[in-house]
């Protein structure tokens, strides 16, 4: 019973406790405790539970950070006012800091490159006095060498000649003289053989050279200096100081510690380290000076890294070695300033930046506590707009912001008010524009049902016709009248025996052109209908219970002449609608016995027939466009289509859209057309919109399209 009992307090738990992500950052958060406590057991299962709680301390981290984004942004930053404040320490304090680290940045790096300098400035001024002091010995070494007993030996020793380098005394210089190359004399006061002469070194250009050499792993101060005798023979005075950590004492005076690698930068050594390893390695160095105490918490330890140039004296190639300096900013300032650093205006000068920062300070404490002054005045107005637009969500378009303020957020509030008062207008206008969009959509439905929905083609000719508007309706028209043998004696006959082709083009676009093109389109029909017969059989009853659909009793005597249709159509259209508009009409009468074809055509571009020999006809006989002049009359022609010949009917919106390289086109028309010919009317259709929506691209359709298709079998 007690365990039943347990469980059951157990389950409310389980079921309260966090789940998703939540859940996993509490887990992950005791284990981490967990494992801290079990890293404290001796021997290898210790590090093993550290090295584990390094890896849930990594996971516990990448899932509590979107959690704490996450919480963030809906509490703390979901207020404006918390908003504002964050942006003002952003705007405020980060280029501050941004600025302040670079500065650190600089100064650490440009403390750094100042101790380099120095170190290589002593360097130098060394091996300057060097060069000297031996450009005076190597005269009298010529003079000893030719015979002079005057001159003692003992001009090879440094303290023979008159220097003003206190240096130069207390360390030991080693020198040889060489005559063709060939020792002669040697001093020797270091355990280690002296620098001999290198063959690039036998005949100097110059006659002389001076600089930091690396011989073997030991780095030295050279300087050689050459004399002609009077025999002809080259003499060469060679005088050294090796690198050691008397020099380099020298060198690190006042600076700190510096450290000479004694290993070219671009080489490996005999073990195949890197050079990235030698600083792992104290045996292939060389250093001197001492770490000084920081004058205060700010005088932080400068380490610099840098290169010094050398010549490798076997061979007198350049290369480099590293140099390191640790020093403090204290040092550096002593060596800059020397004794200037003393004296009442120096603690002025100091003071006086102290309590600049200090003034800087505070002027940024206060622009802080100013501008979320500023945030709750701001913060108010945008209160007062967020309740006003839960009114509005509400239906109180009758709410209205109350303002006492003159400012931009005042205005704002008013803006606010006028938008609420012409809301409601805006719905009305909304409502009368989705009116109107219904009723262009029920055109849009009607129009596509004045096309021809099924396309019948005749035994000896194959039809298809296609129209894509660029708006919601088009101006555009084309159309097929089917006509039959007339029935006899109440009996329906479908038989073929022609088909009315026509194709138009309406002045304008949109509703406007839409609604000629239906009246085009209705008085087409109407002429179509005109030249049935009035009795389609002989018992009056029988004609009136007869279905004409049925027996397709329509006749085409009246359409064998386009010509006489298109005068019928001009009288219609210009004593029916305004003078501006007019349409281009394009009407064609194909007989199905003898295969021969009349048309006529008002205005509109002429339809091109594709012979089997590749030729083109144009159907350009006719006249002007309909409905723009009375009293018009329009010519005829007609010729016989053989097998294969395909008749091309089509609307500027196929040959006018333009592109960088110009038009479409006739001749890409019919390139398409040439080049699927043997296709299926469809398939030759869907290439040229293919080719046509290439060629338009990504820019808007700009007219209407409509392509119709004939073809003799």
């Amino acid at each position: 019973m007690q365990s039943a009992s347990g469980n059951q307090r157990a389950v409310p738990i389980l079921r309260n406790f966090p789940k998703g992500l939540p859940g996993a950052v509490v887990w992950l958060a005791i284990w981490f405790c967990l494992l801290f406590l079990l890293r404290m057991l001796p021997g290898s299962a210790g590090l093993l539970f550290a090295v584990v709680q390094v890896l849930v301390g990594i996971a516990l981290g990448c899932a509590a950070i979107p959690l704490l984004v996450r919480f963030v942004r809906r509490r703390m930053l979901w207020s404006l006012r918390n908003k504002l404040v964050v942006t003002y320490l952003l705007v405020g304090l980060a280029p501050v800091v941004l600025f302040m680290t670079l500065v650190l940045i600089s100064a650490y790096v440009a403390a750094g490159q100042f101790a380099i300098h120095l170190a290589d400035s002593r360097m130098q001024e060394e091996v300057a006095q060097m060069s000297s002091d031996n450009g005076h010995r190597v005269e009298l070494a010529a003079r000893l060498v030719e015979g002079d007993d005057r001159i003692p030996v003992t001009v090879l020793s440094n303290g023979d000649v008159v220097t003003n380098s206190v240096s130069h005394r207390k360390l030991s210089l080693e020198s040889s003289v060489y005559v063709n190359g060939a020792p002669v004399m040697t001093e020797l006061r270091h355990n280690k053989t002296p620098l001999g002469l290198p063959a690039w070194a036998a005949e100097l250009k110059d006659g002389q050279f001076s600089g930091l050499v690396l011989d073997g792993g030991d780095v030295y101060l050279a300087a050689v200096n050459q004399r002609r005798l009077k025999d002809g023979r080259l003499l060469s005075l060679v005088t050294s100081l090796i690198v050691d950590g008397q020099v380099m004492d020298m060198i690190s005076a006042g600076l700190g510690r510096a450290q000479i690698f004694t290993e070219k930068v671009a080489a490996k050594d005999a073990r195949g380290d890197q050079p990235r390893e030698r600083f792992r390695r104290r045996d292939s160095s060389v250093s001197g000076g001492m770490q000084a105490e920081g004058a205060n918490l700010a005088d932080i330890q400068v380490h610099f890294l840098s290169t010094l140039g050398i010549t490798d004296w076997g061979t007198g190639e350049r290369d480099s070695v590293l140099i390191k300096v640790d020093s403090r900013p204290s040092l550096l300032y002593n060596q800059l300033f020397g004794s200037s650093l003393g004296g009442l205006f120096t603690d002025a000068y100091k003071t006086g930046l102290i309590s600049l920062c200090i003034l800087f300070a505070m002027i940024e404490l206060l622009a802080l506590i100013m501008a979320i002054r500023l945030t709750k005045t701001m913060t108010a107005s945008v209160a007062d707009l967020y309740e006003a637009t839960q009114r509005i969500d509400q239906g109180d378009f009758n709410h209205r912001i109350a303002i006492t303020r003159e400012d931009q957020l005042a205005e704002l509030n008013r803006s606010f008010n006028a938008m609420t008062g012409s809301l409601q207008r805006l719905l009305q206008e909304q409502q009368e524009k989705e009116r109107l969009q219904n009723e262009i959509s029920i055109a849009q439905e009607v129009q596509a049902n004045l096309f021809p929905r099924q396309i019948s083609s005749l035994p000896s000719l194959e039809l298809h016709g296609v129209c894509r508007p660029a708006r919601s309706v088009s101006g555009d028209y084309y159309d097929f009248l089917v006509f039959h043998e007339a029935a006899h004696n109440g009996e329906a006959s479908r038989k073929e025996t022609g088909v009315g082709i026509a194709i138009g083009d309406i002045s304008g676009k949109g509703i406007s052109a839409a609604l000629l093109m239906a009246t085009l389109h209705s008085a087409v029909r109407a002429y179509r209908f005109a030249s049935e017969e009035l009795v389609y059989s002989e018992s009056a009853l029988a004609g009136l219970l007869a279905n004409r659909d049925d027996l397709g009793s329509d006749c085409d005597e009246l359409f064998q002449s386009p010509g006489r249709i298109l005068s019928l159509l001009n009288r219609h259209l210009y004593r029916s609608t305004q003078p501006e508009k007019y349409a281009t009409l394009f009407l064609a009468h194909y007989d199905a016995r003898s295969a021969m074809l009349t048309y006529s055509n008002a205005g509109q571009l002429p339809p091109l027939v594709l012979g089997r020999d590749g030729g083109v006809r144009r159907l350009d006989r006719g006249g002007t466009v309909v409905g723009l002049m009375d009293g018009m009359r329009y010519e005829e022609a007609r010729f016989q289509m053989l097998a294969g010949d395909i008749v091309v009917g089509y609307s500027d919106g196929v040959t006018e859209p333009e592109n960088d390289f110009g038009e479409f086109g006739e001749e890409r028309l019919m390139e398409v057309v040439r080049r699927y010919r043997n296709e299926p009317l469809h398939v030759i259709s869907s290439q040229v919109m293919q080719a046509l929506d290439a060629w338009i691209g990504a820019e808007e359709q700009p007219d209407d399209i409509t392509l119709v298709l004939a073809r003799q079998v």
